[in-house]
C-alpha cells in the first residue's frame, strides 16, 4: 500500500511543476528556471547516486555521447520548452499537451527503435492526437492554426524532446543504473544551459528573485525532479513498469486540479472532453502490452 501512496504522491509532485512553472512566468526567464532547477536537483542527485552506488560510475565513449544526447534533449531542449510555454499556456492545458509524451514515445520508437506501433498503439495514438486537437482547437477546429500559438508550440517541442530522451536512454544508458543514467544527464543539461543563462543576465537577476519565486524553483527541482524520480523507480522496483506507468495518466489531472485551486484557471467542457481522449489514447498506447500479457496467462 506505502509504494502506491508513494506513486500517487509522485504524480501529484509533477502535477503541480506545471503550477509551480505557470507562477514563474513573468517573474524568472525560462532559461534562469531551467538552469536554476537543474542546478539543484543535479548536486543533490550527485550526493544521492555516491550514497547509493558508493561511487560515481565511469563512462565509456560511447555512454558519454549518449549522456551528451540525453541532457541536450530531455534536460536542455524539455526544460526550455516548457517554461517558455507555460509563460503563455494554462497549467491545466500545458498539462494534457505534455500528456502526448507515450505517444510521442510510441511513434519515435516505430520510427527508429525498431517497435511496430500495432493496431492497439495506433488506435491510442489516434485517439491521443485527437483530443490534443481538441484542447489546442479550444473546440473550434476552423480556427485550429489561430489557437496554435509559439507556447503550444514549443510545448509540443517538449513531446519530441521527451521521445528522443526516452528512445535514446532506451537503448544507448543499459549498463548505467537509471538514477545514474539521469543524474549525468542532469549535470550535462545544466552545462548545456549555463552559457545561455549567463548571457541572459543570471548572476545579477538571480538576487532580484522573490521568496515565492525560489520557493516555486526549489519544488521544481527537490520534489519534482529528485523525489519523484527516485519514488518513481523505486515503484518500478516493487510493481514493474506497466502498473507503475500507468499512473502517469493522474498527472495532468493533479495539474489541472491544482490549477484550478491555486491559479483559478477554469475547467471548460473542451479541456474535459480533449484531456480524456489524450489519456485514454496514452493509457491504451501505454498498457498494450499488458493485455497481450493478461490474455496469455
Amino acid at each position: 500500500m506505502l509504494i502506491y501512496l508513494k506513486l500517487l504522491a509522485t504524480m501529484a509532485f509533477w502535477g503541480g511543476t506545471f503550477v509551480a512553472a505557470r507562477m514563474l512566468a513573468g517573474v524568472v526567464p525560462p532559461i534562469h528556471a531551467a538552469f536554476l532547477r537543474f542546478t539543484i536537483a543535479g548536486a543533490i542527485l550527485l550526493l544521492l547516486l555516491r550514497r547509493f552506488e558508493g561511487r560515481l560510475p565511469s563512462l565509456e565513449r560511447s555512454q558519454l555521447g549518449a549522456v551528451i544526447l540525453l541532457g541536450l534533449t530531455g534536460v536542455f531542449g524539455y526544460n526550455v520548452g516548457f517554461f517558455t510555454g507555460l509563460q503563455t499556456v494554462s497549467a491545466g492545458r500545458a498539462a494534457l499537451i505534455i500528456a502526448l509524451n507515450p505517444i510521442g514515445i510510441a511513434v519515435l520508437s516505430s520510427l527508429i527503435g525498431g517497435e511496430p506501433l500495432g493496431m492497439a498503439r495506433g488506435l491510442g495514438v489516434i485517439t491521443s492526437v485527437a483530443g490534443a486537437i481538441l484542447i489546442i482547437s479550444n473546440g473550434h477546429l476552423s480556427l485550429l492554426t489561430e489557437g496554435i500559438g509559439f507556447g503550444e508550440l514549443t510545448l509540443l517541442g517538449c513531446v519530441l524532446c521527451w521521445a528522443l530522451y526516452s528512445v535514446i536512454g532506451r537503448r544507448a544508458m543499459r549498463n548505467l543504473s537509471p538514477l545514474a543514467a539521469v543524474t549525468y544527464s542532469a549535470v550535462a543539461g545544466t552545462i548545456f544551459l549555463l552559457p545561455l543563462a549567463l548571457y541572459q543576465g543570471l548572476l545579477t537577476k538571480t538576487l532580484s528573485y522573490g521568496l515565492g519565486a525560489w520557493a516555486s524553483i526549489l519544488y521544481l527541482a527537490v520534489l519534482g525532479t529528485v523525489v519523484g524520480f527516485l519514488w518513481y523507480y523505486q515503484s518500478i522496483n516493487k510493481i514493474g513498469t506497466v502498473r507503475s506507468g500507468v499512473f502517469i495518466n493522474f498527472v495532468p489531472v493533479f495539474a489541472m486540479l491544482f490549477g484550478l485551486l491555486l491559479l483559478g484557471e477554469p475547467l471548460t467542457p473542451t479541456l474535459l472532453q480533449g484531456g480524456t481522449l489524450v489519456i485514454a489514447g496514452a493509457w491504451i498506447t501505454n498498457n498494450n502490452g499488458f493485455w497481450r500479457t493478461k490474455e496469455n496467462h
